[in-house]
């Protein structure tokens, strides 16, 4: 007997045929002889609905009361999942993450877990139930429901895992697996078989929305056996694992990021320090920072730009206009009009040229380039947001052949 750690996402929930076809993969895996552990997304777009329903009663409602309105969405599911399971004649228990104990810092909107509880799955499980835990929360030492993100629902599993020492964790999307890009918009995108921890990781920051990328830093942190596969088509998907075995193609996927802001602080002293304070102020407002270029201007004077959330793009400007004169510069400008793209591959580590080829395929499209950032495993460019679809089908032409 194992334990297989399940994790279904809101499209795979949208409707009561949907939760049927759940029901019955979950079905699938207990009737096997294993234990199984279930975790929910809202359903559809009720997490928007929920959202756009706060707005409508504040334009600016509090972090911590978001947070208990959205818990309510995945409530919902494992609700309605474990009286699905129970119709077709299958022992299933919902819980909250009060009632297994998954504690969080007190982040809210953004929160990280802390520590998982066993003690209630464990003692369902040993009864032979299914266990459906909601995902996307947690609970902080003041006893408040915290949510962790979008996409925070395949941490929650990863964490369950990790908690419960679990023999896989599957992800089940509205895909097939892990593709070279998005199969929504590039129709020639390719499965993988199997894909790094690494490689998943950049992947997932940098913009392909399959997989949280804090669920993947801790299924490597803890070597967690990971699986991505489809809820609607019933074939192999991606393995996420530490080595593959197949040698690597110059590069694993592409990917685009539309939600960023590009921040130039403009007539900053060519002089040591500069640079420290201005990502100084950033850090303590808890600002995340991306890509960033210093160029030279003239007179021992630079500019130095940056790339933000496009959510945090005013408050960035706020905290900076709030110490212009500790920082000494002669004024802020923005946009959001941009995209990231980019390409990652470990192969790219033995493989020269990986680059050339990248910016060979932009030219062709006639795309420009805005800035660029590069690491052992990925290239990201800026380009005009316009441009960034077109960007994505050249570069994967490009490497791909399609």
């Amino acid at each position: 007997m194992g334990l297989v750690v399940k994790k279904f996402g809101g499209s795979s929930l949208a409707n009561p045929e949907c939760l049927e076809r759940v029901a019955w993969i979950i079905a699938e895996t207990y009737s096997e002889g294993n234990n199984v552990v279930a975790v929910l997304s809202a359903m559809g777009d009720t997490t928007d609905e929920l959202i756009a329903k706060a707005l409508e009663v504040n334009p600016n409602p509090s972090k911590r009361e978001l947070d208990m309105l959205l818990a309510i969405g995945e409530q919902e599911s494992i609700a309605l999942m474990a009286m699905m399971l129970e119709k077709i004649g299958l022992p299933a228990v919902s819980l909250t993450s009060w009632q297994i104990g998954i504690n969080t810092d007190s982040v809210y909107g953004s929160a990280r877990i802390k520590d998982v509880m066993t003690e209630r799955m464990r003692a369902e499980l040993d009864r032979r139930r299914i266990v459906l835990v909601a995902g996307f929360q947690g609970v902080n030492k003041f006893d408040d429901v915290t949510t962790l993100g979008r996409g925070g629902s395949d941490t929650t599993a990863v964490a369950a895992a990790v908690a419960l020492n679990a023999d896989l964790c599957q992800i089940y999307t509205d895909v097939e697996g892990i593709y070279t890009a998005d199969p929504h918009q590039i129709p020639g995108a390719k499965k993988l078989a199997e894909i790094t921890y690494d490689e998943m990781i950049e992947l997932a920051t940098l913009g392909a929305q399959v997989l949280h990328n804090r669920s993947v830093e801790m299924a490597k942190r803890y070597n967690v056996k990971m699986e991505v596969l489809s809820s609607i088509v019933r074939k192999p998907g991606t393995k996420v694992k530490g080595v593959v075995k197949v040698e690597h193609t110059k590069i694993s996927g592409v990917a685009k990021d539309s939600d960023i802001a590009r921040v130039a602080v403009v007539n900053i002293k060519d002089e040591p320090g500069v640079a420290f304070r201005v990502f100084r102020v950033l850090a303590n407002a808890k600002i995340n920072i991306d890509i960033i270029l210093q160029s030279i201007n003239r007179e021992k004077m630079n500019d130095i730009s940056f790339t933000v959330a496009r959510s945090d793009m005013k408050r960035t400007v706020d905290v900076l206009l709030e110490n212009k004169d500790s920082i000494g510069f002669s004024e802020v400008n923005t946009t959001d009009k941009i995209a990231k793209v980019s390409i990652v591959g470990a192969g790219m580590m033995s493989a020269p040229g990986v680059a050339a080829m990248m910016f060979e395929a932009l030219y062709d499209a006639k795309i420009n380039i805005e800035m660029i950032s590069t690491s052992e495993i990925k290239i990201s460019v800026l380009v005009d947001e316009l441009d960034a679809d077109r960007a994505v089908a050249a570069i994967h032409a490009k490497f791909f052949g399609l």
